[in-house]
């Protein structure tokens, strides 16, 4: 969910190791970065363009350029591609940092991994990186559905990939999974949307629409029209302690959990690591993600009826959820699994709540490892 400093990419990087204990002086003494998009911050990564491409909510993005980052080598018969795209606010590196390396589930000399960045996260196509005049507040409407059918023209005509062995991912991720397993059925043998729903509930979109206006009732914000970003600082900090509050668990903050991360208290951690983890991002670029984390609903595949679009499905899928996340609640992501053909729930515990999807529990890392594993030996 988070990406930008290198504080963030150590705190990824140690956890992906299973390394429980963090070096609290380094996490103290890091520095806020700008956010430089750049192949420094991020890379290595590739873009493919994909040309001028049409929109599901109308209009098209032109010269549509998806980043993306691969790790191992694809099979001379192409049966061991994993698609793993990025969630809210992520990047191909966080990706990697959290859920890739030898001896894991995601192991590149076993499998060919594809990381691919979502339209508008800033690496992708995105509002902060489109010239004028379609940039900022003029880039287009994009939906979840633009996002997997521009990765499966990327599958197809860069890889010559028929059927991928899973396609995978977290909170957002896992909407894009449901999307790929839907709209792709045979394109798929596995599937893992993890910490995740097929369709956004009426609280989620709610909860949604607070992060939104925290971001534009700031008046820098200025409908989009900011000159520099950094100008909405208070919207991002309002938008910060929003998502912490409402996607965190209370335990987190009670037991003061975070201190096992390096910070002295409650504001210290809010400050030093989820402000920070935001402030340097495009609000634009989150605006753009928001909307299409709110408005996902991946019935509308099938004039809004859940059931009959899930039962489209024919990969072995894992349905995973962690039991403590806020976001999307257990409930939801258990009922959306009864409508899978051939799927199992998964259960996953952890005090980081939604947090944990960034690696910063050992605990998540060594469970999610064994889900997948299990899941790629079927």
């Amino acid at each position: 969910m988070f990406y930008g400093s290198r504080f963030r990419r150590g705190v990824a990087r140690r956890s992906a190791n299973r390394r429980s204990q963090l070096n609290p002086r380094q996490i103290r003494g890091a520095k806020s970065e700008r956010l430089v998009l750049s192949q420094e911050t991020h890379g290595p990564f590739e873009t493919y363009d994909l040309g001028d491409f049409e929109l599901e909510e109308g209009g098209a993005i032109r010269g549509l350029k998806l980043a993306y980052a691969t790790f191992g080598t694809l099979s001379p018969e192409k049966d061991n591609a994993i698609l793993f795209p990025s969630w809210y606010s992520g990047s191909n590196k966080i990706v990697e940092q959290a859920y890739v390396g030898p001896g894991r589930a995601l192991d590149p000399s076993k499998y060919f991994i594809i990381l691919v960045n979502q339209i508008g996260n800033g690496l992708s196509s995105s509002p902060s990186n489109t010239p004028s005049p379609f940039n900022a507040a003029s880039f287009p409407r994009v939906r979840i559905g633009d996002d997997v059918r521009a990765q499966h023209r990327l599958i197809v005509e860069k890889f010559g990939i028929e059927k991928l062995a899973l396609v995978l991912g977290i909170s957002m991720g896992a909407q894009q999974t449901y999307d790929w397993a839907v709209r792709f059925p045979d394109a798929l043998a596995r599937a893992a949307p993890i910490a995740g729903t097929a369709k956004g509930t009426s609280h989620n979109a709610l909860l949604v629409e607070t992060f939104i206006e925290a971001i534009t009732s700031d008046p820098a914000w200025d409908g989009g029209w900011y000159a520099n970003q950094a100008l909405v600082h208070r919207g991002l900090r309002r938008h910060a302690r929003v998502f912490a509050t409402s996607g965190f668990t209370q335990d987190l903050y009670n037991l003061g959990v975070y201190r096992k991360l390096g910070f002295s208290s409650r504001d210290d951690f809010l400050t030093g690591f989820v402000e920070n983890a935001f402030l340097p991002q495009d609000p634009n670029n989150l605006i753009l993600l928001l909307r299409k984390w709110r408005d996902f609903d991946v019935s509308r595949l099938s004039g809004g009826d859940l059931k009959s679009a899930l039962s489209r499905i024919k990969a072995k899928t894992f349905v995973i959820a962690i039991e403590e996340d806020v976001f999307f609640p257990l409930k939801d992501i258990a009922a959306d699994q009864k409508l899978v053909p051939n799927s199992e729930l998964k259960l996953l515990s952890s005090v980081w709540g939604h947090l944990a999807l960034f690696g910063v529990d050992p605990f998540y890392n060594e469970r999610i490892d064994a889900h997948l594993k299990e899941l790629l030996s079927a």
